[in-house]
Order: structure tokens, then sequence, then C-alpha cells
């Protein structure tokens, strides 16, 4: 019979570290869940803004030469993705296809320009740095015309700031609740022992001493849930890779490692700390107050 409350005193406290571990596992999951987006979601932006084109109409009487040294001189700037010319004869059938009319046989003639497209890289796709180049490329005096869509261009960027804040709030709040759920299930799990912990103080037991062990049950408990949030969104992300095309493609791996470590880290930390600060609270209780 001697043995039933202890039987009962371990399943107790065994229930109540599966619950902490349980916690930090989907807490951190849908942290890293976040994390997640948040790398995409500046991925994405960035596919966009570099899939976005200048158009430099060239004059009919342009030397070839000329046109394309220029071209290999875009090439060569550091804030030009890729460059493409395009004749004519290639916009001509182009529109042919989108209007599913031959334009030219009522027109008699084929009044498109040669063009060459220009794709810059994400960090330079900005009001300022098109009008500078605009400017730029205008002075060339075989260049007729530089033609780009300027409310997109400020609508896009507007819409990419406002989700880049969003983000950041969400990570900021996700965060906070983290930290509180994960606070919240290891102070039930000290709760649960706080006369254990009385009772080692009364035979002397220093303050360190009686740490030390729930700071290491921690770190274990903290290593675990991460661990198991880690092994669910490698889950998710393999998950998605099968069935959304190109979504390895966006994948960088030196983020995903710095997501994952974050995760890992997040975790220990959050664990050892909260219970760190928990201790410190039933240490400095008195035997009544373990009471109420």
């Amino acid at each position: 019979m001697s043995n039933l409350p202890d039987k009962f005193t371990r399943r107790r406290l065994r229930s109540s570290y599966i619950s902490v571990v349980v916690s930090i596992s989907l807490v951190l999951f849908v942290l890293g869940l976040f994390g997640l987006l948040v790398i995409n979601a500046r991925v994405i932006a960035n596919e966009v803004k570099e899939n976005f084109a200048i158009t430099v109409l060239i004059n009919n009487d342009a030397p070839e030469v000329e046109v394309r040294q220029f071209q290999k001189s875009l090439e060569l700037t550091p804030y030009v993705k890729t460059t493409e010319f395009i004749s004519k004869e290639e916009a001509a059938a182009e529109l042919k296809e989108e209007l599913d009319e031959d334009f030219m046989d009522f027109l008699g003639y084929n009044p498109l320009l040669n063009s060459i497209e220009v794709r810059l890289k994400a960090d330079y796709v900005n009001e300022e740095q098109l009008t500078f180049l605009e400017k730029e490329y205008s002075k060339k005096s075989f260049v007729n015309e530089v033609v780009y869509d300027k409310p997109l261009i400020q609508m896009m960027n507007e819409n990419i700031e406002r989700i880049g804040l969003f983000l950041i709030a969400g990570s900021i709040l996700l965060s906070l609740i983290a930290i509180a759920l994960i606070n919240s299930s290891i102070r039930l799990s000290i709760y649960s022992r706080r006369f254990l912990i009385k009772t080692m103080q009364l035979v002397g037991a220093t303050k360190t001493f009686i740490r030390k062990p729930f700071i290491w049950r921690s770190l274990r408990h903290g290593l675990l849930g991460s661990l198991v949030a880690l092994g669910f969104l490698t889950l998710l992300i393999y998950y998605v890779s099968l069935n959304v095309p190109g979504f390895t493609e966006l994948q960088n791996p030196v983020k995903l490692a710095l997501l994952y470590t974050g995760v890992l880290l997040i975790g220990i930390l959050i664990s050892m700390s909260c219970t760190f600060f928990a201790l410190r609270k039933y240490l400095k209780l008195t035997t009544d107050q373990l009471y109420y």
C-alpha cells in the first residue's frame, strides 16, 4: 500500500513533464512556421521585384554595335540582374499572338521598335533608383524612350512594406505568447513540487543545489520540445515541397539552418529561464505560503 502514493506521485510528475514538452513543442512549431513564412515572404517579394522589367526602346537607325555595347555595359553593372534584347519583329509576333490579329496587315508596316528589357536586383527596384536610371538611359542618343510602370512600382513597394511590418509585429507577438505559454506550463510543473523544494531547504540544501536538477531537467525538456517541433516543421516542408512546384528552389539552406538553430536555442533558453525564475519564487516562500 505504501507504494501507491509513490506511484501516484511519479505518474503526476511524468504527466506534468509530458505536458511541458508538448507545450514547448507546439509553441515552437507555430513559431518556426511563422519564421518560415517570414523567410519565404522575403524571397517571394524579391522574386516579384526581380521580374519587374524596364523597357529601353531603341531607335530604328541605331548602330547595332553601339546597342550591343550598351547592353553589355548594363549586364556588368552591379544593380542589373539580367538583360534581354527584343527585336521589333519578335515584339510584333508577341503582340500579334496577344491580340489574335495581325495588326501589320492593317497598318501596312511594323510600328514597333527594338528594345532591351532590363531586370534589376530586388534591392534596386524602387522609385528613386528607377527615376535615376531612366534619366541615365535617356542620355544615350540611340534611346527613344525608357518605359516602366511607375504606379505598379509604388503600389508593390508599399504592399511589401506593409506585409513586412505585419510579419515583424506578428513575430514579436507570437514570441511573447510562446514565452507566456511555456512559462505557464513550467510554473505548473514546479508548483506540483513546491513541498519537495521546501523540504530540501529545511534540511539545509543550498539554493544552487536545489536549482541544479531542475535547470538540467528544463534543458532536456527544452531540447526535446525543440527537436519535436523541428521534426514536425521538417515534415511540413517536405510535404509542401512535394505538392507545391518551385517551393524547394525558393528555400535558402543557410536561412533554414539559422531558423532551425534559432528555434532550438529559443526552446532551451525559454525553458531554462522560466524554470530559474519560477524556482526563485518558491525558494522565497515560507512554509505557510505554500498552501495559498
